[in-house]
């Protein structure tokens, strides 16, 4: 029998390594645009979701968020963020920047950290303005090797750590906060797949069954490694959690460059080591501070 403390780990490293293969599953739904990925991943998901919640016997919860209001605004924003985030990733590995992609997500803990000092006013340890410092140094030396600003990365690291932050102030349950949010985006969803069929463009059922399944999973795919992530949260410690997410970067980043073959020059080998370098010093400081704040709690 499995511990609770090792069904944590797995859970965790599910979610994780499914995130990562997420570039290889979304181009399985071509011909479908990006756009109208994106439309089935919020559908569907939907209908998992109430499927779920029906198990679970959820659906006066889910109303009573639906009727607080601060709640429902803050994650009405949260679905706005989290429409960008997924669309702009979508759009990224169906256009070949699986590896700008990756590394939105390898700044997202800098980014997060940049917001507990704005929003919150939280005062950081000096090896974390030494992680910011050398992230942010990593950025501009891409802007200025490659002449462009890497607008794929930072909008996936913006909008992602803006999404968590607001998940964060609703304090609302994993599978209610998506269930709510799908509620507010599906309406959109839907009716952009409904205009799609009716001007013959919807690439659902016209592309064989294995096009069709894939389009109709996308939101079982969705829903599995988030449902994951919140049972991995409860039962293993934070800074595991923080350790572990560099797993699904790193998968994307090595999808980018082994499998579809996207390049790397000098300049962004460069610009990468930056950040990792970041995120290195960043992960020990914050173990460190977690075996530190442990024992004195001994």
């Amino acid at each position: 029998m499995i511990k609770v403390p090792a069904r944590g780990y797995i859970y965790g490293l599910s979610s994780y390594l499914i995130w990562g293969l997420f570039p290889l599953y979304w181009p399985l739904m071509e011909p479908a645009s990006s756009a109208e990925t994106l439309a089935h991943r919020i559908t569907w998901s939907l209908v998992f979701l109430a499927i779920l919640n029906t198990i679970r016997n959820d659906w006066n919860k889910i109303g009573a968020v639906l009727k607080n209001r601060r709640q429902f605004g803050l994650l009405t924003a949260a679905s706005i963020l989290i429409t960008i985030n997924w669309g702009v990733y979508i759009w990224a590995v169906f256009n070949d920047h699986v590896i700008d992609a990756s590394l939105g997500y390898f700044m997202n803990p800098i980014i997060n950290i940049a917001f507990g000092v704005v929003l919150f006013r939280e005062r950081l340890r000096k090896m974390q303005w030494f992680a910011i410092a050398i992230a942010a140094s990593g950025v501009v030396w891409l802007v200025l090797s490659t002449g462009q600003i890497p607008w794929v990365a930072l909008t996936l690291g913006f909008s992602f750590g803006s999404y968590g932050m607001l998940k964060k102030v609703a304090n609302v349950d994993a599978v209610e906060s998506l269930t709510v949010e799908t509620l507010i985006l599906v309406p959109f969803s839907a009716g952009f797949l409904i205009y799609l069929f009716f001007t013959n463009q919807l690439a659902l059922g016209n592309h064989g069954f294995a096009q069709a399944s894939y389009s109709l999973l996308a939101g079982v795919v969705t829903a599995i490694p988030l449902l994951l992530f919140g049972a991995a949260a409860v039962r293993i410690p934070y800074s595991t959690m923080g350790i572990m997410q560099y797993i699904t970067p790193t998968m994307q980043f090595l999808c980018g460059y082994l499998i579809t073959n996207e390049s790397m020059t000098s300049g962004r080998w460069i610009g990468f080591g930056f950040v990792w370098v970041a995120l290195a010093l960043y992960s020990v400081d914050a173990l460190t501070h977690h075996i530190r704040f442990a024992q004195s709690e001994e």
